[in-house]
């Protein structure tokens, strides 16, 4: 072993870290692999990014992010003091696990679920409890005694499957930890499970601005919550977390719901397009609450498909292992590039 690499902690040298999906460079490829939102940010995105005044970026941002929060409360009609506004809801994510979790503490987790989870439990050296999902990835019932800290997606990725709000809240309310309901697909299903957050002295609920509100690109989240877990991210975040351009848009997009509610209705309709199309090629398409599908597709199968689909410029998301191996996960496009997979789909045979 080097010297260098001795001095790297002993646990972050053990550990893989995130792997993130495949990033082309060739703008061609039809990229349905990172369920990001196949059309542009609302209008008044490209207004507010035309009128930013360059000469601002001189100045720190606000540390608080008090105009976007006050736009946050307003939507779910809770306090200031109850929103956390972050770099994109990894950043929270990893608060969460810095602050709710003692040095000796456990994180749960589903599984299979966000590969994130597992790469925080490591980073803070904390006991793993993952919850194994059968097949159907059917609601787990997780002992709600085992961990400091449980981040339940929902609905949860890579599947789509969403857990009625009954069994959340009752998980929630049993938890000796603080719970983590990971809402960054909520905007395309039928409800959420904000009001937990809002009423639970133990619930976070976070939201993304990657997926419904397409600004993948610019790194913007938040979390509800009850003041004292806000106030407590705040206290250990980074002091200038969110820079003053991100901000700046995410209020933008913020403020524009009708726009965000008619992109996803759009993507809702793709989705149920494209699942039957799919089952008609006698895939197995598990029932989404996303901007994805679950897919085990028959012969030639999921990992030689994957590649046969890549050739063709097709980017659909493949997870090895003996748990995930036989699936695809692939994100909604746009009609026409729904029509381009299935063209690709039935030359192969399907």
């Amino acid at each position: 072993m080097q010297i260098s690499e001795q001095l790297i902690r002993a646990g972050i040298r053990r550990m893989q870290g995130y792997t993130p999906g495949e990033q082309p460079t060739d703008p061609a490829v039809i990229k349905l692999n990172t369920n990001e939102c196949p059309y542009p940010p609302s209008p008044r995105v490209r207004e507010a990014l035309a009128a930013y005044a360059a000469d601002s970026l001189r100045l720190y941002p606000d540390p608080l992010c008090k105009n976007v929060r006050c736009a946050v409360a307003d939507l779910h009609h809770c306090a200031v003091e109850q929103v956390f506004f972050g770099n994109g809801s990894d950043e929270i994510l990893r608060l969460c696990s810095e602050a709710f979790v003692e040095n000796d503490g456990a994180i749960g987790y589903l599984d299979p679920s966000y590969s994130l989870y597992p790469v925080l439990t490591q980073i803070r050296d904390a006991r793993a409890l993952p919850v194994t999902l059968n097949r159907a990835l059917d609601w787990p019932e997780p002992d709600p005694a085992a961990a400091d800290l449980f981040f339940l997606t929902n609905p949860n990725a890579p599947g789509g499957r969403h857990y009625p709000a009954a069994q959340v809240e009752q998980f929630c309310r049993q938890a000796r930890g603080v719970v983590v309901v990971d809402e960054a697909y909520v905007d395309f299903a039928e409800f959420d499970c904000a009001r937990l957050a809002l009423t639970l002295p133990n619930t976070l609920a976070l939201r993304t601005l990657s997926k419904s509100y397409s600004l993948a690109g610019l790194r913007a989240g938040y979390a509800l919550g009850p003041p004292p877990l806000i106030a407590a991210m705040y206290k250990i975040k980074d002091s200038y977390n969110v820079n003053r351009l991100t901000q700046a848009l995410a209020l933008a997009a913020i403020n524009d719901q009708a726009y965000m509610r008619a992109q996803t209705a759009r993507i809702k309709q793709t989705r149920r397009r494209l699942a039957g199309e799919l089952t008609r090629m006698g895939c197995e398409v598990w029932p989404s609450a996303a901007n994805f599908l679950w897919v085990a597709p028959p012969a030639p199968g999921a990992a030689r498909l994957y590649e046969l689909l890549k050739e063709r410029g097709i980017l659909v998301r493949y997870f090895p292992g003996p748990r995930t191996g036989n699936n695809l996960r692939i994100s909604i496009g746009t009609d026409m590039q729904t029509d381009r997979l299935l063209e690709a789909l039935h030359a192969l045979g399907l």
